[in-house]
């Protein structure tokens, strides 16, 4: 759940800045307290959200209107507390025909993945894991609709539907891929071959290398099949990259790949652009051969 703080400064679209407190806030509005009145701003209008916490720990939160979030004062952390505390929010991506992983970047439901993950699909389910006490509870979502596909970039935009209004899921934050470096250490959440949670731990091997025409950011850490659409984290517990492949190969160790986040960032703030559209034949319908004609 993403708390707001009593105090926020918004920057418009027009270049105007507006200080109050966030009342409430959804999809489409934020209701604005400015003291003697309230403001209902329309979120495509904001351009920049900066705001406190209301526990007061001394960090910040960045929010945009692009369905993401940043934390640009976020410390570094143990691996160990840090699975703990994003692990809630990666999530288990499941079709007719195979698995894969993904990450909630929105309190609504909304959920990042790979489009090799869903692409000809139409039914798509997602599977939730929770820490309760010392056991893990598995939530199965199946009304879950494709918001937006781009396969020139290999990633997907999911929606979990069908929640009570109050419902809202934990949500991991965007960082910034231009600022990693080679060495830096890095980790990946998923479900490689169908287990869930798995983490892996690796480095940088280098930020930008291009496969199969598209720029990547190579890593040292474990992605196996299942593990796609998955997050690549920093130490600070912000997502640098999507888990998209690897190499595999007599010899090779150590070869996967991850999309930079900042390509991420794109097609969120543009996914308008790569609205799913079931009756595009390219868009998750799959059509048989028609038959032939025999010859008499």
């Amino acid at each position: 759940m993403i708390l707001f703080a009593e105090n926020v400064q918004i920057e418009l679209k027009n270049g105007t800045t507006i200080s109050g407190e966030i009342l409430k806030r959804d999809t489409e509005f934020l209701i604005l307290n400015l003291g003697f009145d309230l403001l209902r701003i329309p979120n495509s209008e904001c351009l920049r959200i900066e705001e406190k916490l209301s526990q007061d720990d001394g960090k910040s939160e960045v929010f945009t209107n692009n369905l993401y979030f940043s934390k640009p004062d976020a410390p570094s952390q143990p691996l160990r507390k840090l699975v703990e505390e994003l692990g809630s929010a990666v999530v288990m991506i499941r079709t007719p025909i195979g698995l894969g992983s993904g990450f909630i970047i929105h309190k609504d439901g909304y959920v990042v993945t790979n489009d090799h993950v869903v692409a000809g699909e139409r039914v798509v389910s997602i599977t939730q894991f929770r820490k309760r006490g010392n056991e893990l509870v598995k939530d199965n979502f199946d009304n879950v609709r494709i918001v937006a596909t781009g396969g020139n970039i290999d990633l997907a935009l999911l929606k979990i539907e069908g929640q009570a209004k109050n419902k809202t899921f934990p949500c991991v934050p965007l960082g910034n891929s231009s600022e990693l470096r080679q060495g830096e250490r890095v980790f990946a959440i998923g479900s490689p071959l169908g287990l869930e949670r798995s983490v892996s731990e690796g480095i940088v091997s280098l930020r930008n290398r291009i496969i199969q025409s598209r720029l990547h950011i190579q890593t040292t850490a474990e992605i196996s099949p299942g593990n796609s659409g998955g997050p690549l984290f920093n130490y600070r517990g912000q997502v640098v990259g999507v888990n998209n492949m690897k190499v595999v190969s007599t010899g090779a160790e150590g070869l996967g790949f991850s999309i930079p986040v900042r390509q991420l960032k794109t097609f969120l703030e543009n996914r308008d652009a790569f609205a799913f559209d079931p009756r595009n034949p390219n868009a998750g319908f799959r059509y048989n051969t028609p038959p032939q004609q025999k010859n008499k």
